[in-house]
């Protein structure tokens, strides 16, 4: 991952790129914040999904009691009722304050981290995930892990920056690496060009080379 992540770096210094360090303090909290925002967020709008207006609804329901459960069961993914039951409780009386309230500020304390980063350079570049690709079917059945592989694109989703992906490279396995490049609000050109100079100099196959 590391090579991979620095054979792009060194292709967009040929480029004409200056490379700086900067940090970003807080990403690792982003998992926590993003998966207690989000959900939350699902749960509000997707409460609106009763079968009554919006979406699917179950018809063989002879109540209206068992429409509403009924349509929400069915209609529903586990992942989806996965973070509706996350986000009702994180807004329940009681808990909001610590859990909604408080992941609020950490989002505003990550925003803070990228205004200060582009204040030294246009574009950030960083792995998509902490690992390759992973196997077909490999950690279907462990949210968290899913979860956690997040941790490197969730801070763009809080802070409400563009960012974008660009094919890097192969490991030894032939299992694919992705590059990210995130920009400073309204930038997408600036990434946009660097997304393609970044794929101009890994070549026609996007960086399949074995590290």
């Amino acid at each position: 991952m590391r090579e991979i992540i620095f054979n792009s770096i060194e292709i967009l210094k040929k480029k004409g790129a200056k490379i700086v360090d900067v940090s970003l303090p807080h990403t690792e909290y982003c998992v926590a914040v993003y998966y207690l925002i989000a959900p939350s967020e699902a749960s509000s709008n997707l409460a609106r999904y009763d079968g009554v207006l919006y979406g699917y609804r179950d018809m063989e329901a002879d109540t209206l009691l068992a429409m509403y459960k009924d349509t929400r069961s069915k209609g529903f993914g586990a992942e989806v009722k996965r973070r509706i039951l996350i986000g009702t409780y994180a807004l329940s009386s009681g808990y909001y304050d610590a859990y909604y309230k408080k992941a609020s500020q950490v989002r505003t304390l990550i925003l803070d981290d990228f205004n200060k980063a582009f204040a030294s350079c246009d574009v950030l570049i960083s792995p998509v995930t902490p690992t390759p690709a992973w196997k077909t079917g490999e950690n279907s059945e462990d949210p968290l892990a899913i979860y956690m592989s997040d941790i490197l694109t969730l801070s763009a989703n809080l802070a409400g920056i563009p960012g974008m992906s660009v094919p890097g490279g192969f490991t030894k396995e032939g299992l694919p690496v992705g590059v990210q490049l995130q920009g400073a609000h309204f930038q997408e050109e600036k990434l946009l060009k660097a997304g393609f100079n970044l794929e101009q100099g890994l070549g026609p196959l996007h960086g399949k080379f074995d590290i």
